[in-house]
């Protein structure tokens, strides 16, 4: 048997000062990255100013047995193979399923796969499951700030009791899978057997899941979804998907089952193709983007856009989403494709879902660190494009929501990313960038991310602040040079982590 050692868990204070944060981080560095964002408070930041109200989010339990039995069980799940760790297989998760009674079985799903904007459709689709009175689960990864993100249940994430309360459930049946396999189970693998476990013990009526990587050898690729969606597809993780969109569509084509419904977005020519070859293989039904369902219509609203959309049966009109960002109109146009051709709408039905009904889901539509406004006076905006095709989405939102005299940039991002490109497609829009690093191993070190930032933006614009609570402060401080009231303003990207961990900063959850 096979596995990583564990990592240590830590403490934390509920406001630590700057060396109580300083602590934090060393501690963080020797955690595992995918239990990564730090659960602790920062020092007291000017940037706290003007919070808006409303949060998604959880923070810690505020309870301090539920908290220690929460760290305990991530101090458990941390020592086993993270998700950037894989043995390409389904074969542990299937055994985990089948001692458990195969609880996937036990409600239908719909599937998500993509390289970007997986996390915000499975938000959409699962406010508009609720908005027609069906109870979801929904299964999403990375989480922002808490694990229990992670696995939620009537649109919250699940209680840190409740979560806790299901690892335990589950914890023997894990050990005998443990015991049989040549691998103990992945640290995703587990969590994919509690949401679906979760669900099943609810229960649900129907479960949203997006995959972690890929799709073909996925750990959530034990479902035989009847809807399967696609969301746009390029070049990421291509040491293990491929070198070529093409390439990773074939991996991502593996949760198109016999029979399946195919929400296919927008994409490259190449991995269309080879999703359109995996779905006639399995005679499974494509809507596509541009063609049966897409974005009729949109314009700038104030706080999201207002949105027409041609679903499977007609048009939806004047449908406000409170998110920014064409990317964000396409993935509500998929979302809404996914939940018609869930109630057979387009091929049994030849009619429109209640209109009101959908425009109160997409109205309620939230997604933390997506173009998430957390501060005002000078804004600032956190969004978690960790790759080349992300940012330039981010940096078209940004342009187009936001009036902008001067845009500083904090960036800090993985190292086993194209962070060139990603930098490259925020240079157009940053007067300046301040470059960071979050509190993880998988981190870039800040003077290496620095000296590719020279080569993109020029020394003159680069500053470099290896604490992300500096690097916020300092971007603050740029961005207010001409005044506090001068339309300057702040984004905060590069990766989910440091996304999560500023959010933390700058008072959220």
């Amino acid at each position: 048997m096979s596995d990583l050692p564990p990592n240590d868990d830590h403490a934390d204070e509920p406001a630590p000062d700057a060396s109580a944060f300083e602590e934090i981080v060393a501690a963080e560095t020797q955690r595992d990255p995918d239990l990564a964002v730090i659960e602790a408070g920062s020092r007291t930041l000017r940037a706290q100013g003007t919070v808006p109200a409303g949060d998604a989010a959880p923070g810690r339990p505020q309870d301090p047995e539920v908290d220690k039995a929460l760290r305990a069980v991530e101090t458990e799940l941390a020592g086993r193979w993270g998700e950037t760790k894989l043995e390409p297989s389904v074969t542990r998760i299937a055994a985990l399923m089948d001692v458990l009674g195969e609880p996937q079985r036990a409600y239908p799903s719909v599937h998500i796969t993509g390289t970007n904007g997986k996390t915000s459709t499975a938000r959409m689709i699962e406010a508009l499951f609720g908005a027609f009175e069906l109870r979801t689960g929904r299964y999403t990864s990375p989480h922002v700030q808490s694990i229990t993100e992670r696995i939620s249940l009537d649109g919250l994430p699940i209680s840190a009791e409740r979560f806790v309360e299901t690892y335990e459930d589950i914890k023997p049946y894990v050990e005998m899978v443990d015991a049989a396999e040549d691998y103990r189970l992945s640290f995703f693998e587990v969590l994919t057997g509690m949401a679906y476990a979760a669900f099943a013990d609810a229960p649900v009526d129907v479960a949203v899941v997006e995959v972690g990587m890929g799709g073909t050898w996925d750990a959530t690729n034990v479902i035989d979804a009847a809807v399967a969606v696609v969301t746009p597809i390029s070049l990421d993780h291509t040491d293990r998907l491929g070198s070529t969109t093409g390439e990773i569509a074939g991996e991502k084509s593996g949760i198109v089952k016999q029979g399946a419904t195919v929400v296919l977005a927008q994409q490259p020519v190449d991995a269309a193709q080879v999703m359109l070859k995996k779905a006639v293989g399995v005679d499974a039904t494509v809507a596509r983007e541009g063609m049966e369902f897409g974005v009729v219509a949109r314009e700038v609203a104030v706080g999201g856009q207002l949105v027409t959309l041609r679903g499977l049966g007609g048009e939806y009109e004047e449908i406000f989403l409170p998110l920014h960002g064409a990317h964000q109109a396409h993935n509500a146009a998929v979302a809404l494709a996914a939940v018609e051709a869930f109630f057979g709408i387009g091929a049994e039905h030849a009619r429109t879902l209640d209109i009101d009904t959908i425009r109160k889901a997409f109205a309620a539509v939230t997604s933390p660190g997506r173009m998430e406004v957390v501060r005002r006076s000078p804004t600032v905006v956190l969004d978690a494009a960790h790759n080349p095709a992300g940012a330039r989405a981010a940096a078209e939102a940004v342009s187009e929501a936001f009036s902008f005299s001067r845009l500083i940039g904090v960036v800090g991002a993985s190292g086993d990313k194209d962070v060139r490109g990603l930098l490259e497609a925020f240079e157009p829009i940053f007067a300046e960038i301040v470059v960071t690093r979050n509190s993880t191993p998988r981190s870039m070190d800040v003077d290496e991310l620095a000296q590719i930032a020279v080569e993109v933006f020029g020394e003159d614009r680069v500053q470099v602040e290896p604490r992300l609570d500096d690097a916020i402060e300092e971007a603050i401080t740029l961005a207010e040079e001409d005044g506090e009231f001068s339309g300057g303003g702040v984004l905060v990207t590069g990766s989910v982590i440091t996304v999560g961990e500023a959010r933390l900063l700058l008072g959220r959850g």
